[in-house]
């Protein structure tokens, strides 16, 4: 018998393959965000989506503090329609970002989320600002 790993049995490679890419198209990780924006290629708006004073406590240097609550089309009406959003919260126990990319989307704004949160761009030893 099986185990439970392979049960069910794994996608056939041409299912997996469009998987993984079109994750690709939803998500991208700290690794990529800081060697962007370390390397002065940032074309995107990094948003933090916790609330303002946790966020304050310790945010990635050069995000915008936004809490996902506070997204509509006044608070984003500086930035062009095409502006690609990349969102982070907390970590893998967090899901303001999802809450964020869906406020994001019904406001036709392009959006990925940055996985891994804080917590993963902690765990790179990456560092975190406090000054705003």
């Amino acid at each position: 018998m099986p185990s439970t790993v392979i049960r069910p049995r794994p996608a056939v490679s041409s299912e997996a393959l469009e998987h993984f890419q079109n994750l690709l198209r939803f998500e991208t990780d700290c690794w990529d965000v800081h060697y962007a924006m370390t390397h002065d290629l940032q074309d995107f708006v990094l948003l933090d989506v916790r609330g303002e004073e946790t966020a304050g406590k310790g945010f990635i240097q050069g995000a915008v503090i936004l809490p996902h609550a506070k997204i509509n089309e006044q608070t984003l009406q500086d930035y062009p329609d095409d502006t690609i959003f990349v969102v982070y919260c907390a970590g893998p126990h967090c899901n303001a970002t999802e809450k964020a990319a869906i406020r994001l989307a019904r406001l036709g704004r392009p959006v990925k989320k940055m996985i891994g949160g804080v917590t993963g761009w902690l765990d790179e030893g990456f560092e975190l600002s406090t000054n705003a």
